[in-house]
């Protein structure tokens, strides 16, 4: 496997749908239910924090297991459980120890979290075995 391919495809797929979701899809539904916690502006350099360290996850624990597999339902199912385990807690200790947290946000992000995650590991696992045959 390709650790550069996997990572590269992986975060491509993870970035570009997390933006159209969080950009466009359920942009209202978000600010709506937590602008009161939101900060003027983008902290740019925490996001790439995040994106650069989940993607290293979801290759180690969903994209490399099913090259070894050699199934891209081993991407799809490791990947999501390691977005459902994430997010679950990033959101329940959110509501947990933060005043009004709503559980809608919990029960979406939960939702979306492991939908994302699961996607990206498979368009990450598909593109590194086809870039691979070569």
């Amino acid at each position: 496997m390709t650790w550069i391919t996997a990572y590269i495809s992986t975060a491509i797929a993870f970035f570009a749908l997390d933006f159209l979701w969080l950009g466009t899809i359920a942009k209202k539904f978000y600010f709506s239910r937590l602008s009161h916690l939101l900060a003027d502006t983008v902290n740019y350099t925490a996001a790439a924090g995040f994106y650069a360290v989940y993607v290293i996850g979801l290759v180690i624990f969903a994209v490399a297991p099913a090259m070894k597999d050699g199934s891209w339902q081993t991407a799809a199912l490791y990947g999501a459980l390691f977005g459902f385990f994430c997010y679950a807690t990033y959101d329940m200790t959110n509501q947990a120890t933060l005043k009004n947290w709503p559980v809608a946000v919990t029960m979406l992000d939960i939702t979306w979290g492991t939908l994302l995650s699961g996607s990206a590991a498979t368009i990450g696992y598909l593109v590194t075995q086809a870039l691979g045959r070569h």
